[in-house]
């Protein structure tokens, strides 16, 4: 019986943590979200009575139920123009993620070169992006182009800017030891600077993916003929209530889906690291 007792700790030793494996960040993750669910069912709840008890128009303030009906009624042309909008928030975000690492790793490796980008970059995130989005429509047309070019100029920047962050922030004892046995600035900057600054690029990553939704749905705005933005605007102009609030939730599920992907990603690639 000592001997059961004495190895049950090796075999355990050797078996994965529920929470390590990805069922038990699957239920954490349900676990986590649960006061929210239970605080939207409420807000629904009292919604629908209020919207029965006062007979508000449906053309102000819809009903969840009627809400209900457009997503089930109409989910093929919702789910189609969804797809359109998720092509180029897809695209926009990996573009401003590499341009935004790319402006980084630059500012950090050429300090001469930083010292030019640098207030530039600041300069141009000063900038309303909205007011960029007929220009882009005016010079590249309707297609995916102008969409893409405004995400990437609304979401590089936090991807930028914490990415630096986290390489500036490298451990200097680290660094100077390094130098000390002959490495160079790229070598310092790759094997040292570069994976310390993950965690703040995946922080900047976060942010920038929600930049990205809301830079589609501007462009989408400025001109389109297709997408969720689109739809949203197309339904105003038709005073279909039901249907913009239904949109709405497509984009916000959307946002949802892509910004929980990434935090899957940093979960399994990056679990090492330190949360910021």
């Amino acid at each position: 019986m000592s001997q059961t007792t004495a190895t049950s700790p090796a075999v355990n030793a050797g078996q994965p943590s529920p929470s390590t494996t990805v069922g038990g960040h699957v239920r954490h993750a349900l676990v986590s979200v649960y006061p929210a669910i239970v605080l939207s069912l409420v807000v629904l709840v009292l919604w629908e009575s209020i919207s029965r008890i006062f007979k508000l128009p449906q053309f102000v303030l819809p009903a969840p139920s009627a809400i209900g009906h457009i997503l089930l009624t109409r989910q093929a042309s919702l789910s189609q123009a969804m797809w359109v909008t998720a092509e180029e928030i897809l695209y926009g975000f990996l573009l401003s993620t590499v341009v935004g690492v790319l402006i980084a790793v630059l500012i950090a490796r050429f300090e001469r070169v930083g010292r030019a980008i640098y207030p530039l970059m600041v300069l141009f995130q000063n900038v309303p992006k909205i007011a960029l989005a007929p220009l882009f429509i005016l010079w590249f047309g309707y297609d995916l182009a102008p969409k893409i070019l405004l995400i990437v100029v609304m979401a590089f920047f936090p991807v930028a800017l914490n990415m630096l962050v986290g390489l500036q922030s490298a451990d200097p004892n680290l660094v100077t030891l390094m130098r000390t046995v002959g490495a160079s600035r790229t070598e310092i900057l790759w094997r040292v600077q570069i994976p310390h600054s993950l965690p703040s690029l995946m922080s900047g990553i976060k942010i920038a993916i929600t930049l990205s939704v809301i830079g589609a749905i501007v462009g989408e705005f400025a001109g389109a003929s297709a997408g969720l933005g689109y739809m949203i605007q197309f339904a105003s102009n038709q005073m279909e209530a039901a249907l913009v609030f239904a949109a709405l939730i497509q984009i916000s599920l959307l946002g949802m889906f892509f910004y929980y992907a990434i935090e899957f990603i940093e979960w399994k690639y990056i679990s090492w690291a330190p949360k910021l």
